[in-house]
């Protein structure tokens, strides 16, 4: 039987007790992480988390304390350029000559890259939509433009697996948009996606998987959609008379955490209380206007997993914090 480990069979990213110390700081904490192909992978946690270290340490950009990480299967400390075939993206921010137009920076990247990475420059600039600016200085762009045209530079390669770090922030709210369809659409392509981000909203409508870490720690992973079933099934509620509704939710077991608010109701219940307050409120002489069940969201169960006091990790010493952000694409 052909060995099922091959590299074309690993998961794009596999990461096992990832640590990272700066002197007496430890930044990565154990982190274990699990993208699987197809994915469009969340990498959540505030400022200071440790993230963009993480993404760094699976780059191989800088050396783990501990632990390893595999790209499709590769270690980049022992394999070094190999490991990135079929990975690109970028890290912090994506880099260019502002003097220099967008055509001219992507041919520059393509020729690093050889094989027919110039031919598709038509083609990258088209996917994010800025082809009517291709001969303009880059000087000149928009902070989405930068990122577009980051994310441009790293499909030169046809990568199967795009990172991408904090792509939408300092986006304006249509900057946000485009560069969730443009993630989604790169998706819907084929392209496992892992981002790293604090952009709540943003993640819960791309996402379908997440790693949520505080203090370089993973506190949880799995499916967007689990974690959110976890939060506990909500209801909201409209009625005829919410006063008198609230009364008699306030009285009832199995009803918790009702509450009135700008929209109406809101509690938590199981299934059958539900059922069973319907009734009570019907032969209290209050109709029920509208009951809708709701998800916990992100943000919410965000701050449940990470509700430590608020801190900021103290920055890594000057030759690491000094890095250039860079565009990752194997040579």
């Amino acid at each position: 039987m052909p060995a099922a480990s091959s590299v074309e069979e690993a998961p794009p990213v596999r990461a096992r007790g990832l640590v990272k110390r700066y002197k007496e700081v430890l930044a990565v904490d154990h982190i274990d992480l699990n993208v699987r192909a197809g994915d469009v992978y969340g990498f959540l946690g505030p400022n200071g988390a440790g993230k963009t270290t993480t993404l760094r340490m699976a780059l191989g950009l800088i050396t783990p304390s501990e632990g390893s990480v595999e790209l499709f299967g590769r270690d980049p400390l022992r394999e070094g350029a190999r490991a990135l075939d079929g990975v690109a993206g970028f890290v912090e921010a994506p880099r260019f000559y502002p003097y220099m137009s967008a055509r001219k920076n992507l041919e520059l990247l393509a020729a690093l890259d050889g094989d027919d990475a110039r031919s598709r420059i038509p083609e990258v600039l088209e996917i994010v939509e800025l082809t009517p600016r291709a001969k303009h200085r880059v000087g000149g762009f928009s902070h989405g433009m930068r990122q577009r045209l980051g994310i441009a530079a790293a499909l030169l390669r046809r990568p199967r697996l795009l990172m991408l770090d904090e792509p939408a922030t300092g986006l304006d709210p249509a900057g946000m948009r485009d560069m969730r369809l443009l993630i989604r659409r790169l998706a819907d392509e084929g392209i496992t996606v892992l981002l790293s981000s604090h952009q709540l909203p943003e993640v819960q409508e791309l996402c379908d998987r997440v790693a949520i870490v505080d203090s370089g720690r993973v506190v949880y992973e799995g499916a967007l959609a689990d974690l959110r079933r976890q939060g506990g099934a909500g209801y909201r509620l409209r009625t005829t008379d919410d006063g008198r509704a609230l009364e008699i939710m306030s009285a009832r077991r199995g009803i918790s955490h009702a509450q009135a608010g700008e929209h109406g109701l809101g509690f938590q219940a199981d299934e059958a209380d539900v059922g069973s307050l319907s009734l009570a409120l019907a032969h209290a002489g209050v109709g029920i206007l509208a009951l809708t069940p709701e998800l916990a969201t992100l943000e919410d169960l965000f701050f449940r997993l990470t509700e430590t006091a608020e801190h900021e990790a103290p920055p890594p010493p000057a030759a690491a914090a000094g890095e250039e952000a860079q565009l990752v694409q194997a040579r």
